[in-house]
């Protein structure tokens, strides 16, 4: 499902930074190699990603849902110096080619990967974030964002990926397991007494949340 007119999404992209060129390599190698290559967050959502981090200037970063490590290189771009970014996923295939990459990057030392499930993870990391990313399985986003809530810092964003599920979350004929899921989702973070959230119909969606003061 298309959310925005082709030729605006152009225009767009047209107007936005380029991706680095490590960032295109590791994009071209996703899409030559991996299946389901449209789980790239892209360069356009990727820009976006870094200009957020780069406004948040966070010391600490958690990323759930590493993938391929393309939103790992677009968050780290705003760390502040010596900051770290905490990415999670579950697939080992995937380890060899995020870990090439991520050495062809200026963020390598500031990168700390984790494998395995984030359910167990996050309780395990001894850090607080100042920036959170959410991209992993569908069905699980309430729970990360239960288990993220205790780990954030003061004024801290959490940014969530997916949220529109090609616009299925605002269709109420459609209600496969992901989309009641990704609705729940939604509401509450439109409900959470302690979050403000906007959610932005770019690529699949993408909402922003901000922990009030």
């Amino acid at each position: 499902m298309k959310i925005i007119d082709k030729s605006i999404e152009a225009y767009s992209i047209e107007h936005s930074e380029n991706e680095p060129k490590y960032l295109k390599a590791l994009a071209k190698e996703t899409w030559q190699k991996v299946l389901q290559p449209r789980m790239l967050s892209g360069a356009y959502q990727g820009r976006l990603l870094s200009l957020i981090s780069k406004i948040v200037a966070p010391n600490s970063i958690l990323e759930i849902g590493t993938y391929t490590g393309y939103s790992s290189l677009c968050l780290a771009e705003g760390l502040a110096k010596d900051g770290i970014l905490h990415t999670i996923d579950v697939n080992e295939e995937l380890v060899d080619m995020q870990e090439k990459h991520f050495k062809n990057s200026p963020y390598y030392q500031n990168i700390k990967t984790h494998l395995g499930d984030a359910q167990n993870i996050i309780p395990q990391i001894d850090a607080k974030f100042d920036l959170v990313f959410i991209d992993a399985d569908k069905q699980n986003y309430s729970l990360y964002l239960d288990l993220v809530m205790p780990k954030l810092n003061p004024k801290a964003v959490i940014l969530s990926d997916n949220v529109l599920w090609d616009g299925k979350v605002a269709n109420p004929q459609i209600n496969d397991e992901d989309t009641l899921a990704l609705r729940a989702y939604n509401e509450k973070l439109i409900t959470h007494s302690q979050l403000e959230t906007v959610l932005l119909p770019i690529r699949d969606g993408l909402s922003i949340s901000r922990l009030k003061d």
